[in-house]
């Protein structure tokens, strides 16, 4: 296959000789810090809602108010037109991308746990300031708070959560952070529906609620134990070990211990370990999982779907209930994924699932703009039929969507990077991810006005380019532990030119683990 390059686990390293058991304290861990996921979750799902209630609309964005209402009963592209009332959404991604170098800091040198409590902190402190926003600076301060919360979350969570599971298991303890991100998205979205019936104030509840999983995730944040690979990592090799028998569940952990320390004292010879990326061994960690990955999955356009599902239905015709409705269906559809993809990642393949859903999506996305292309955007009230069937096919692309791109576009970066840059390369993930959020966030309303229903094809196209890319390029991780991904890259068609030229010119780094 052209992808090429699997690596069997049990060859070369010590992986065969890894022992596990699924204990208690094992799965405390990975519930708690999975947490992290339902603070970006809630804002996703309750941003959009927020945005389409009117009396949020008549105290901040009185224009649009006025525009919405004048063509309530219309098919309009261009009713929520609006760059301010679109930055309140983007102002947090911008943050979140500029946060997220500080929280690299901290997850390297303090561990994996206190960027989960200084983003539970943060993002605490934006929902209250939310809640109580008086104009348009204090929403966007509170935006502004909220995007360093997730900065510091989406940085560390995926990381401990792939560090703490075996290698076995990496897939589905991993997509918990998914999992929690659309039980967030799902919760907003009923939150929403009945927030917009309590007037005037109704907006303020839905925005001061997201204090609830913040205090959540930092409450269980102080029980949660540091990962084993955080512990060598700052030089406490007692504990890590001590750790690593609780969470494994034996005694007998030798050989995953011994692997850790070689890894650790890799990265211990890395001084910039961003510099460190950027060298021709890491290459395909930098174009994969840095850049490619998280760039792409906001590409797909299902963010978009996200962010403004209510505003979307609104504008298809939908009234302001109904719209919300609609919404907390595909957010629904997104939990239900979510699990599919647990179920089945650890058998079938990262891969499988990207290629699969990719074909899906395409289609999908196809069929909404034939459909807006004819009956659609000429100020007439939109069938209930054609509104029936665009909410059905919005729910298909969003189980396509939740069982790959979603769950995967963390899952599979937080794999390929060693120990020496893996916290860099989290920090790289999150901020290009948040850079690709925040300018879809910014620019899909005023693309939806302009292009119309050309944005759904621009999204098709660009998903068939993620699609190839993720076939010719991204070697199967699945059962690989993570301290021996370096392997696929020694295997792969492509990336074994870089990783076998670099090993030629300056030896191998991990000289303890036997080639393959």
């Amino acid at each position: 296959m052209a992808g090429g390059g699997f690596v069997d686990g049990n060859r070369g390293g010590r992986a065969h000789l890894y022992e596990y058991r699924i204990t208690g304290y094992f799965i405390f861990a990975c519930v708690v810090a999975a947490m992290g996921g339902s603070l970006f979750g809630y804002d996703l799902g309750v941003s959009g809602g927020v945005t389409s209630m009117d009396d949020f609309l008549k105290e901040f964005f009185p224009k649009v108010y006025r525009r919405k209402h004048a063509h309530l009963e219309e098919t309009d592209y261009c009713k929520y037109d609006n760059q301010i009332l679109t930055l309140f959404t983007s102002s947090l991604y911008f943050a979140a991308l500029v946060s997220t170098f500080g929280a690299s800091h901290v997850t390297r040198n303090k561990g994996r746990r206190a960027s989960i409590l200084c983003g539970a902190v943060s993002f605490f402190l934006g929902a209250i300031l939310n809640a109580f926003a008086k104009n348009i600076a204090m929403l966007i301060v509170g935006r502004c708070l909220l995007g360093v919360g997730i900065g510091f979350g989406n940085q560390a969570v995926p990381l401990y959560l792939s560090e703490m599971a075996p290698a076995k298991v990496r897939g589905a303890v991993n997509q918990l952070f998914q999992l929690t991100t659309c039980l967030g998205i799902l919760i907003a979205n009923f939150i929403n529906y009945a927030t917009d019936k309590i007037h005037p104030w109704g907006w303020r509840l839905s925005l001061g609620l997201a204090t609830v999983p913040a205090a959540v995730m930092f409450i269980g944040g102080l029980f949660l134990p540091e990962t084993p690979n955080s512990l060598v990592e700052q030089g406490r090799l007692q504990e890590a070990r001590e750790v690593l028998e609780k969470v494994r569940g034996t005694k007998n952990v030798n050989a995953e211990f011994s692997d850790l320390k070689d890894a650790s004292d890799a990265a211990r010879a890395i001084k910039n370990p961003f510099r460190n990326l950027l060298k021709r061994k890491n290459r395909p960690q930098l174009v994969i999982a840095a850049l490619g990955i998280p760039a792409f999955q906001q590409l797909t356009g299902m963010n978009s779907i996200l962010f403004y599902a209510p505003v979307i239905f609104q504008s298809l015709g939908f009234g302001s209930g109904a719209s919300l409705y609609s919404s907390a269906i595909t957010s629904g559809a997104l939990v239900v994924a979510t699990f599919i993809s647990m179920a089945f990642v650890d058998k079938f393949g990262r891969r499988a699932f990207f290629i699969e859903a990719g074909v899906e999506m395409i289609c999908v996305l196809v069929a909404v703009a034939v459909t807006l292309a004819l009956k659609f955007g000429e100020g007439e009230v939109l069938p209930k039929g054609i509104g029936i069937f665009l909410v059905v096919i919005i729910c298909i692309f969003v189980l396509a969507y939740g069982r790959s791109w979603g769950p995967l576009g963390w899952l599979v970066p937080s794999e390929l990077f060693p120990l020496e840059t893996r916290s860099a390369g989290q920090s790289m993930v999150v901020c290009v991810n948040m850079i690709f959020t925040a300018l879809i966030a910014q620019c899909f309303l005023v693309s939806l006005c302009h292009l119309k229903y050309g944005i759904f094809l621009v999204f098709a196209g660009l998903i068939f380019i993620m699609s190839c890319f993720i076939f010719f390029l991204l070697p199967e991780t699945k059962q690989v532990p993570i301290e021996e991904i370096y392997f696929l890259w020694q295997n792969h068609w492509f990336w074994k030119r870089y990783c076998t030229a670099e090993e030629k010119e300056h030896g191998l780094d991990r000289e303890s683990i036997p080639p393959i």
